[in-house]
């Protein structure tokens, strides 16, 4: 039975980039445009990992985060900012809102792969 991951990315062309890795991964991919639909989509879906962007057109992917992580019915899901905010400090901000893991974009196939695979019961990935 293959994962399921849901992406929150409102970028199209990180979307597709996103969804071919995840793809050749062996992953399957639910796809949120925006932060209140990747809300409802992982109460709706339960998915076993979230890959979040953190610059959404509604609410950003720190207040997704956030909502989720304080739902019983999904605080239990591994949340990963995938981001382009790549500052002094931006990691631990969004740790601290609730991401259990960063990547900072431009992301490479090997380092989301690798993360991925971690979170759901692999080897530690030295970015983590």
């Amino acid at each position: 039975m293959s994962h399921v991951i849901l992406y929150v990315e409102d970028n199209p062309q990180n979307m597709r980039l996103v969804r071919k890795m995840l793809k050749g991964g062996g992953y399957e991919m639910i796809e949120a445009p925006d932060g209140q639909t990747g809300v409802r989509l992982a109460l709706e879906f339960k998915p076993d990992l979230i890959l979040m962007d953190i610059n959404l057109p509604d609410i950003d992917g720190l207040e997704a985060t956030r909502q989720l992580k304080s739902n019983p019915k999904c605080d239990h899901i591994p949340i990963i900012a995938l981001t382009a905010n790549a500052m002094h400090g931006d990691r631990e901000r969004f740790i601290e809102a609730g991401c259990d893991g960063y990547i900072a974009k431009p992301i490479t196939r090997n380092e989301l792969l690798n993360t991925i695979n971690y979170f759901l019961g692999g080897d530690k990935p030295a970015n983590v």
